[in-house]
Order: structure tokens, then C-alpha cells, then sequence
């Protein structure tokens, strides 16, 4: 990058000042930087300047400086680094920027800086006799797509020829600018192609194929999940028996026979049982005992065979609570406005269903439990712990006290 200078003595003014409305702009913009960091608006106040006298002038550099306490010096290095900034008086009607970077000069950029010598001015960085027109070369001005390009102050005209841009700078000096249209030169939208679309003129087709692949994905989606739920609804677990058992109608006091129970017991869900399964380790089945390169090989004998499915879900299911346990909560009779235990994370309108029917109405109820009565109802819905994992009594007791506000204030989240 050449070095830029600061203009003649000759034709720097002898002061500078925004005038009022953009003195009050200035006061607005210096107060969106936090305290402290208003210096950081250098940039947008020296080019608030340039938009009031058209370039920026010594007098402004050192007034933005007095404006937010800064050295002359570093606001001077700002207007000299950044080519945006004129240094010199630039054309009162137009001053003319033409990219001369490589996808503008493959396309003709260096006859429209001809134009621009032959129209204005022989040399850069000069105004034509008027004063009214003025002209530079810069770098990349971001629309390479439609190049060659020029840009007038803060307007873009692309797509040019040599002709059509002495047609726009003879505009602009009669003082018709504003009548120029920006943008592409040659009739073409924005960046889309001159001879119009070429591809997707009509998206009926194309519709109507997509259409068709989405239905065919969802009626295929739509069988998987229909094979995948028949057998899941097969193997739905009844469970009638548990919920509509007279001895859970709390607070009954029924009692239910020992082969009632065990009837209850192999109609629990059996996805437990699975989940179960899975969380047993897997055992390699050999008649080889197991050895380690450094030990003696023990015994086969004192290798233990592993329990099978069928009989561990058996000890599960024998160690099932019963209902005449001392530990089982007592229930209450069902309040008139019983309290919304779904909202107890891990507790769904089914799992309600089941602690109503053993007289659990209240949140008070659940946030009274012991850890004996914790496990009771831990082991008799077989929740493996879950009841402690998702701290019920604690969820409880927040409800309990203020409802979903105070839960909010412990848990920091809405219920559920």
C-alpha cells in the first residue's frame, strides 16, 4: 500500500466542528461503548466527518481526538491506514473509486480508469477544474460476480462498459446522480445470469417429486414403526390385576392371600425383567477354565457356572415386597383436591394411578417417607433405586411448601 499523506497546508481549513446534528449524533454513538472504551468510536466519528465536509481535514482528525481524549498522532495513524478515509478534497458531485483488482481487470477495468483520465482528470486524487468530479483507483470492492465495477460515494454501479460509465459520470456532474440506478449496468437482477434463469424455470416438477419421496418415506417409516410396536404390544404387560387389587384401594385394609399375590407378581411388567437381563454381565460359556499368562490355570471345577435368566427373574420377583409389609406408607383417603403428583419427576399418569391406589394423595405423604418406606415402594414398583436417584422426597417437599414456585427456587427448572 502506497503512503497516504495528509493534504497541502494550502487547502486545509482553519477549524473544523460538527454541526448540530451531528453533534448529537456523535454524543449518541460516543455512549454505546462502555466506560472507559469510547475511544473505540474513532472510526464511525472520523467518518461522520468526511460525510459532513466530503473528506477529512487535519482540523477534524484533531478535533474527534479532543472529543475522546486520544494522542493527534494515533486518530492520525486511523485516517491514514484505512483507504475509506479521503485525505484530500475529493469531487463535491462524485468522486469515481474503480476496482483494479484481478477479476475487474480481466473484465475491462483499466478503459473505465481511461474514462475516468479522460472525463476528470489525468492523475488520481485530483478534481477536475470544477471541483465537482474526482477519481482513484482501490482494491476488491466485494461484487467480483458483476465486474467490472465503479463505486460513487457509497453506491455501487457494476456490470459497465466504457460507454455506459462516461454515461454516468456526465449524470453525475449535471447534478442527475441520484436518477443513476445502482447496482448492474446491463439489465441483469442482482447477480443472477444476463440471459435469465436457466435451470428451475418451473418448480412444478420438482415439487411434485419431492412430494412423492416424502410420501413414500413416511408410508416406509410408517411400516417399520408398525413391526416394531406389534411385537411391543404383544408382550404389553396386564396389569390389571395390580390396579384394580382391593387391597391397594388404600386406605383398605383387605387383605390379599398369598397365591393372589404371587398371581399379582407374574402379571408385573416384564420390561423390567428385560432391563434386568441386560444389566447382568455376560459370561463366556466354556468347559476351559481362565487363565493369565503369569498364573497357574485353576481348577475347572472351581469355575462357577452362571444363573440363568430364568432363574434370576425368579429371586426377583420373590423378593418383591408385599403389601402387608410393616414398611408400606400408610395411605389416606382420597382428599377432595388431591395433589398433581405428575409433577414429581419420574412420575407419569400411570405411575399416579398406581400410588393412588395405595392411598398416596398428597405431596406431604411422599415427603414424609423414610428410607424403609423409600425402599418399600421402590422394591414394590421394582424402580432399582430410581426413587432416590430422582430425590422424590426432596421434589416433595418444595411442592409441598410453595408449589411450583418454590420448586423453581430449589431445583432452579419448572417441575416436569
Amino acid at each position: 500500500m502506497s503512503v497516504r499523506r495528509l493534504a497541502e497546508a494550502s487547502v486545509q481549513p482553519a477549524s473544523f466542528a460538527f454541526n448540530k446534528a451531528n453533534t448529537a449524533w456523535v454524543k449518541q454513538t460516543i455512549k454505546k461503548y462502555p466506560k472507559g472504551r469510547e475511544q473505540s468510536a474513532v472510526i464511525p466519528l472520523l467518518m461522520r466527518a468526511q460525510e459532513q465536509d466530503g473528506w477529512v481535514t487535519k482540523s477534524a482528525i484533531e478535533h474527534v481526538a479532543d472529543m475522546l481524549e486520544m494522542p493527534y498522532i494515533r486518530v492520525l495513524e486511523v485516517a491514514t491506514f484505512y483507504t475509506q478515509f479521503q485525505l484530500k478534497p475529493v469531487g463535491t458531485k462524485a468522486h469515481v473509486q474503480v476496482c483494479g483488482t484481478t477479476p475487474c481487470m480481466l473484465r475491462g477495468s483499466e478503459a473505465l480508469m481511461d474514462v475516468c483520465r479522460s472525463k476528470i482528470h489525468p492523475e488520481q486524487f485530483h478534481t477536475n477544474e470544477d471541483g465537482t468530479l474526482s477519481w482513484e483507483e482501490v482494491e476488491c470492492l466485494g461484487a467480483c460476480v458483476n465486474a467490472p465495477m465503479v463505486m460513487i460515494f457509497k453506491d455501487a454501479y457494476e456490470d459497465l462498459t466504457p460507454e455506459r460509465l462516461a454515461e454516468v459520470i456526465d449524470e453525475f456532474e449535471a447534478g442527475r446522480g441520484a436518477s443513476v440506478p445502482t447496482g448492474p449496468q446491463n439489465g441483469r437482477t442482482f447477480s443472477a445470469p444476463l440471459s435469465g434463469l436457466t435451470a428451475l424455470k418451473d418448480e412444478t416438477a420438482v415439487l411434485k417429486t419431492t412430494r412423492d419421496k416424502q410420501a413414500k418415506a413416511a408410508a416406509k417409516t410408517a411400516k417399520a414403526d408398525a413391526a416394531t410396536v406389534a411385537p411391543t404390544q404383544a408382550a404389553k404387560p396386564k396389569t390389571d390385576a395390580i390396579e384394580t387389587s382391593p387391597a391397594i384401594k388404600s386406605p383398605s385394609k383387605v387383605k390379599v392371600s398369598p397365591a393372589a399375590e404371587k398371581a399379582a407378581s407374574a402379571e408385573a411388567p416384564k420390561e423390567d425383567k428385560r432391563a434386568a437381563d441386560k444389566a447382568e454381565p455376560s459370561v463366556e460359556k466354556t468347559d476351559k477354565p481362565r487363565t493369565h499368562p503369569d498364573k497357574k490355570a485353576e481348577p475347572a471345577q472351581a469355575f462357577k457356572a452362571p444363573e440363568t435368566r430364568k432363574a434370576k427373574a425368579a429371586e426377583v420377583e420373590v423378593k418383591q415386597p408385599s403389601l402387608e409389609d410393616r414398611n408400606r406408607p400408610a395411605g389416606v383417603e382420597k382428599p377432595a383436591q388431591p395433589d398433581d403428583l405428575k409433577l414429581i419427576s419420574g412420575v407419569g399418569p400411570k405411575l399416579e394411578g398406581v400410588l393412588n391406589g395405595l392411598g398416596i394423595y398428597t405431596y406431604a405423604q411422599v415427603a414424609s417417607w423414610k428410607k424403609a418406606e423409600r425402599d418399600w415402594v421402590d422394591g414394590y414398583l421394582k424402580f432399582k433405586g430410581r426413587i432416590e436417584r430422582d430425590d422424590w422426597v426432596k421434589q416433595a417437599k418444595a411442592l409441598a411448601k410453595g408449589g411450583e414456585a418454590e420448586y423453581i427456587r430449589v431445583f432452579g427448572k419448572k417441575p416436569r
